[in-house]
């Protein structure tokens, strides 16, 4: 049995997934004893044209003329993986959908906002240009839950991502709420997965992952307004990372 063949590639992101995956350490190695890394620019120079077993995607969608380079990641690979938030809803980049083109280039750019390279379109998860097999949320992605997943496909597992909220994995270790503590946390309706990572660290979750299936935003948007929060950051917080989810 050959060894699957898997490449990693990137669009609209910090990129901060790769370097994530980069950093794997044991993890990494003990992926790459499973497959072949044949394109990842972050790590090695070589490129490459051959049919792939997995294309891992990272980053958004937020320009036209990409549409043509996914097109043709989706027709080289049996499976296409979209990790990370940017890809796999949009994640933070898509809070510009919000705003007018011209305001949030100004914002970013400054005078430099009319070049003609920064031209884009509203941020979109990849499953907007291609079919994706899998999306991996996280901001950036969780490691042990990247491996775990990947090996899933590998081994013909249907890959399964919680569905529940982050305040189930704090519960299970104990920690204390952090309204309780007179703090704001978005982890009533975020999707788990991570082990309540920032919570137990004494930081807010800020629903990197994106929310559970069906949240009640209302309720959460609410909840936020009761802490003294003024209503308009409120609603503004809740779509933090699910930009493409929660209306205005």
């Amino acid at each position: 049995m050959s060894i699957p063949k898997v490449a990693f590639f990137d669009f609209t992101s910090c990129e901060g997934c790769q370097v994530e995956i980069a950093n794997f350490d044991q993890d990494l190695l003990k992926l790459l004893q499973a497959v072949e890394v044949v394109e990842f620019r972050e790590i090695m120079k070589e490129t490459c044209s051959a049919p792939l077993d997995i294309a891992f995607v990272e980053g958004s969608f937020s320009r036209e003329k990409d549409r043509a380079r996914l097109q043709k990641i989706r027709q080289r690979a049996n499976l296409v993986v979209a990790y990370g938030s940017c890809a796999a809803t949009g994640g933070i980049n898509a809070l510009k959908n919000h705003k007018p083109d011209y305001k949030y280039k100004v914002e970013v750019y400054g005078a430099d906002a009319t070049l003609p390279h920064l031209e884009t379109q509203k941020a979109l998860p990849i499953s907007a240009a291609i079919p994706v097999d899998l999306a991996i949320p996280g901001c950036p992605v969780d490691r042990a839950e990247f491996v775990r997943l990947v090996s899933d496909l590998l081994h013909g597992k249907a890959p399964t991502i919680p569905n529940y909220p982050v305040c189930v994995e704090c519960k299970k270790k104990e920690n204390i709420c952090r309204y309780e503590l007179q703090d704001t946390c978005l982890g009533v309706v975020a999707r788990a997965g991570c082990g309540a990572l920032c919570p137990t660290n004494g930081i807010p979750c800020e629903a990197c992952r994106g929310f559970v299936d069906n949240p009640n935003v209302d309720s959460l948007v609410e909840l936020l307004i009761k802490t003294g929060m003024q209503p308009a950051y409120a609603a503004a917080k809740a779509r933090m990372f699910t930009a493409n989810l929660v209306e205005e």
